[in-house]
C-alpha cells in the first residue's frame, strides 16, 4: 500500500503558529516559546499521517515564513541590504527579509503560481556569494526520525527556485538566472549528503515551473541541474513533484528522462491531459506519483471515480510503481472539518478538509492493494449522490439565467468616452479628481461592535446608530480633506468576499477554514455549493445612507464577481465560468438598486481579476474572455450617467491591459507604486487608453507618510504618459488596515498635490 502526501498546511488547526508568530514579532514571547509551538504542530502532523497510514510523510515543507525564503535562506542568497555577515541564518535576518524592519524594506512579494498563496521572491545576481546557510532540513528529517517517522524530505527544486527569482536592484533586467545554476548546485548537493548521512532513503524536489509553457533552454536547464546531482543522488529514491497543471509534451519528455530520478509526481485533478502523456509512454521501473486528491479545494473526493483512474494507471505503470497522492500540497485547504461544529450535518458530508484528505489518500491506497473498506466507500458514495441530487443546491431560474447569458457579450450602449462626457456634466468633478479604494481604518471599537452585534449582544438599533457615526466621521473627515468623490468607509464589514457571500445564497461559511495566504496573515474563504442568487439587497440601506450625509458624489462600494469566485472554494460540479456568471448576475441586481437608490459612482472591485489567469498561455484566452465578459454583465444595464469604476491590487497588469481595457470600466484604479510604477511602462509602450484611470500614488501597505512633493512627482510622472483629462488621483488600495494617524497626512498631501498640479496646468494653458 503506497500513499504519499506533497505537503500539509503549517498553521496549526486552530491557527497556533500565526498567534506565536506575531507574539513573537510584538516582542512579547520568545524565540524558545516559538520554536516550541513550531515543534509541536510538527509532531502532531507527523504522528497524524503515521497514524492514518501515509507511508511517503514529507518533512520540509513547514515554514515559519515562505518555503521559497527557507530556501533562499538554505543557499545563502540574503540580499546586502540585511547586514548578514554570514553562518547560520536566525530569526532576525530571516524576519527581515521577509517582514523589513524599522531601516531595511523588505523583500517583494507575488502570488504562488495561480493561487491566493504568496511567496517571497529571491533576488539574485553574479555577485551573490551562496552558501549552506540554513540546516533546516536536515533538522526537520532528523527531529521526525527522533519521533519514530521516517520521512521524505522536500526541497524546492534548484531550476524551479532561479525561475522564480528576479535580477537583484542595480542588476541587468536581461541577467540570466539560469546562469547561476553551477554555483547554488554545490549548495544542494551538502544538503543531499547530509540528509543521506541522517539516513534519509528518499528525497523530493518540488518543481512546479515544470507546469509552465517553458523554453528549450529553461528545459535544457533541468536536464542539466539533475546530471550534475545524479552522483549524489546515488543510493537515495528521488521523486520530482509537478503540480497545478497538465504538463506540456516537452516538458514530459524532458522530466522522464532525467538521470538519477526514481519517481514523478503529477497534479491530476488539475491536470488532466496529464493522464494522456503516461498513457502514451511512461518510462518502465519508474514511480508514478498518482495526485488524485485535491488539495486546492475542500470537497470530498469522489473515491469510485479517483479508484478508476488508479486502477487504469496500475495496468501502465505496474502494481508495485502506483503510490496515491494529493494534487498539490494541502498548504493551499484548510485544516480539519473537526473544528466545524456549525456546518450542517448534510453539508460537512460533502466536504474534506486537509486532515480529511489524508485519510482519503490512504483509503484509496488500500483499495488498490485490495484491501477496501467497504462501508468507508459506501458513506462516500451516499454523500456524492446527496451532493448531486440535494435541492439546496439547484435553482433552476438562476441555471436558467445564466445560460441565457452566453449569445450576447453584455456592452453599455455608448462608447467609454462619451460616457464620461455625459458623467463629467452630471457630477462636474475637477481636472484630476481625488478618491480613495473604498476602506477606511476598521478600528478596535468598530471590529468589537460587529462582534458583539453577531453574538446578538447589541440590538439592531444600536449597531445600525454605531455605524450610522462611523460613516458620518469619515464622510466628515473626506469633506474637510476636500476630497472629490467619497467612499462611506466600509465600517459595517469584515472581508470583501465574506460581507457579500454571506447575504448571497449557495455560499456556506466554516469557522475555523483558515488558510495561510503569507507569513502570519490567513484567510477563511467561502465555500460556494449550490447555484448562487441574490435574496434581497446587500449595500443599499448604507450607500443611501452615506449619500444622504453629503452634496458630493458617494461610491456604492461591491466586490466583482471574479475576486468573489477566485477568493472563495469553489463548487466544482460545474465549470468556474458557469459560477461566474451566476455572481454576476446577483451583482448586477445590487448595482441597479444603487442607481436606482441615486448612487451615481458605483465601484465593482476585482482584486483577483489576474490571480485566476491560467498557467498556460493556451488557456488563457478562453479565461479572459468569461472573467471579463462576467465583469461587463454586472454594469451592462446602467444609464450613461453611472460611472462604473474598478479597482485591481498587486499583479502584473501589463500583458492582461488588453483584457483590462476590453471590461469598459469607466475608471480603473490600480496598484502602481510598490511595483516601481511598471504599470505606466505599458502606455510608454504606446498602449491607448481613453477610460478614467487612476495609478495609485502611494502605498498603503507601509506606515510611511510620502509628501506632497513626492505625490506631485508621481502625479507628473503619469501625466507624461495619460492625458489629463483621464487621469485620477488615488491611494494605491484600501486603507482598511492603517491608523487614522498615517491616514489623515496622507490623504491631506495627497489632496495637496492634486491641487499643486491642477494650478500648474492652469497657468501653463
Amino acid at each position: 500500500m503506497a500513499s504519499h502526501i506533497v505537503g500539509y498546511p503549517r498553521m496549526g488547526p486552530k491557527r497556533e503558529l500565526k498567534f506565536a508568530l506575531e507574539s513573537f514579532w510584538d516582542g512579547k514571547s520568545s524565540a524558545e516559546d516559538l520554536k516550541k509551538v513550531a515543534a509541536d504542530l510538527r509532531s502532531s502532523i507527523w504522528k497524524q499521517m503515521k497514524d492514518a497510514g501515509i507511508k511517503y510523510i514529507p518533512s520540509n515543507t513547514f515554514s515559519y515564513y515562505d518555503q521559497v525564503l527557507d530556501t533562499t535562506a538554505m543557499i545563502g542568497a540574503v540580499p546586502p541590504r540585511y547586514g548578514w555577515n554570514g553562518g547560520e541564518i536566525e530569526f532576525g535576518t530571516y524576519f527581515s527579509m521577509a517582514r523589513g524592519n524599522a531601516t531595511v524594506p523588505a523583500m517583494e512579494m507575488t502570488k504562488w503560481f495561480d493561487t491566493n498563496y504568496h511567496f517571497i521572491v529571491p533576488e539574485l545576481g553574479p555577485d551573490v556569494k551562496f552558501s549552506y546557510a540554513s540546516h533546516k532540513a536536515v533538522e526537520e528529517y532528523k527531529e521526525a526520525k527522533a519521533l519514530g517517522v521516517d520521512t521524505v524530505p522536500v526541497l524546492v527544486g534548484p531550476v524551479s527556485y532561479l525561475l522564480l527569482s528576479k535580477p537583484a536592484k542595480g542588476v541587468e533586467k536581461s541577467f540570466s538566472l539560469l546562469s547561476l545554476l553551477d554555483k547554488i548546485l554545490p549548495i544542494y548537493k551538502e544538503v543531499i549528503a547530509e540528509l543521506k548521512a541522517a539516513g534519509a532513503s528518499w528525497i523530493q524536489f518540488d518543481e512546479p515551473t515544470l507546469v509552465k509553457d517553458l523554453e528549450s533552454n529553461q528545459l535544457q536547464a533541468f536536464t542539466s541541474a539533475y546530471s550534475a546531482l545524479e552522483s549524489s543522488l546515488s543510493g537515495l529514491n528521488v521523486i520530482i513533484e509537478t503540480y497545478f497543471a497538465d504538463v506540456p509534451a516537452a516538458a514530459f519528455k524532458t522530466l522522464t528522462g532525467l538521470k538519477g530520478v526514481s519517481g514523478y509526481g503529477f497534479d491530476l485533478v488539475r491536470g488532466t491531459k496529464t493522464l494522456d502523456l503516461i498513457k502514451g509512454g511512461f518510462p518502465s521501473g519508474k514511480y508514478l506519483f498518482a495526485g488524485v486528491v485535491d488539495g486546492r479545494n475542500i470537497w470530498a473526493n469522489d473515491l469510485a471515480s479517483s479508484l478508476s483512474v488508479l486502477q487504469s494507471l496500475e495496468g501502465i505503470v505496474g502494481k508495485d510503481k502506483l503510490v496515491v497522492s494529493t494534487s498539490c500540497s494541502l498548504l493551499h485547504t484548510a485544516v480539519d472539518l473537526v473544528n466545524e461544529p456549525k456546518l450542517d450535518k448534510e453539508l460537512k458530508s460533502w466536504l474534506a478538509f486537509a486532515a480529511q484528505k489524508v485519510v482519503e489518500v490512504n483509503a484509496l491506497a488500500k483499495a488498490l492493494a485490495g484491501h477496501k473498506e467497504e462501508a468507508f466507500f459506501s458513506a462516500n458514495a451516499a454523500a456524492q449522490a446527496s451532493r448531486k441530487s440535494s435541492p439546496r443546491v439547484t435553482n433552476e431560474a438562476v441555471q436558467k439565467a445564466a445560460a441565457a447569458l452566453k449569445g450576447s457579450d453584455h456592452r453599455r450602449a455608448t462608447n467609454v468616452s462619451a460616457r464620461l462626457d455625459v458623467q463629467q456634466k452630471k457630477l462636474n468633478l475637477p481636472v484630476l479628481p481625488t478618491t480613495t479604494i473604498g476602506s477606511f481604518p476598521q478600528t478596535m471599537e468598530l471590529r468589537k461592535v460587529r462582534r458583539e452585534y453577531k453574538a446578538k449582544k447589541v440590538s439592531e438599533e444600536e449597531y445600525v446608530k454605531a455605524i450610522r457615526e462611523e460613516i458620518n466621521k469619515v464622510v466628515k473627515l473626506q469633506e474637510e480633506l476636500d476630497i472629490d468623490v467619497l467612499v462611506h468607509g466600509e465600517p459595517e464589514r469584515n472581508d470583501m468576499v465574506e460581507y457579500f457571500g454571506e447575504q448571497l445564497s449557495g455560499f456556506a461559511f466554516s469557522a475555523n477554514g483558515w488558510v495561510q495566504s503569507y507569513g502570519s496573515r490567513c484567510v477563511k474563504p467561502p465555500i460556494i455549493y449550490g447555484d448562487v442568487s441574490r435574496p434581497k439587497p446587500m449595500t443599499v440601506f448604507w450607500s443611501s445612507m452615506a449619500q444622504s450625509m453629503t452634496a458630493r458624489p458617494m461610491k456604492g462600494m461591491l466586490t466583482g464577481p471574479v475576486t468573489i469566485l477566485n477568493w472563495s472554494f469553489v463548487r466544482n460540479d460545474q465549470p468556474r465560468f458557469e459560477t461566474c456568471y451566476q455572481i454576476a448576475l446577483a451583482i448586477k441586481e445590487e448595482v441597479e438598486d444603487l442607481e436606482k437608490a441615486g448612487i451615481n459612482v458605483i465601484q465593482i472591485d476585482e482584486a483577483a481579476l489576474r490571480e485566476g489567469l491560467p498557467l498556460r498561455k493556451s488557456e488563457e484566452a478562453f479565461y479572459l474572455e468569461w472573467a471579463v465578459h462576467s465583469f461587463r454583465i454586472t454594469n451592462c444595464g446602467v444609464q450613461d450617467t453611472c460611472q462604473i469604476h474598478t479597482h485591481m491590487c498587486y499583479s502584473n497588469f501589463n500583458d492582461i491591459i488588453h483584457s483590462i481595457i476590453d471590461m469598459d470600466a469607466d475608471v480603473i484604479t490600480i496598484e502602481n507604486s510598490r511595483s516601481d510604477e511598471k504599470l505606466l511602462s505599458v502606455f510608454r509602450e504606446g498602449v491607448k487608453y481613453g477610460a478614467g484611470i487612476g495609478p495609485g500614488v502611494y502605498d498603503i501597505h507601509s506606515p510611511r507618510i510620502p509628501s506632497t512633493d513626492e505625490i506631485a512627482d508621481r502625479i507628473n510622472k503619469m501625466l507624461q504618459v495619460l492625458e489629463t483629462n483621464i487621469l485620477w488621483v488615488n491611494p494605491d488600495c484600501g486603507l482598511k488596515t492603517r491608523k487614522y494617524t498615517e491616514v489623515n497626512p496622507a490623504l491631506k498631501n495627497m489632496v495637496a498635490a492634486a491641487k499643486l498640479i491642477r494650478t500648474q496646468l492652469a497657468s501653463a494653458k
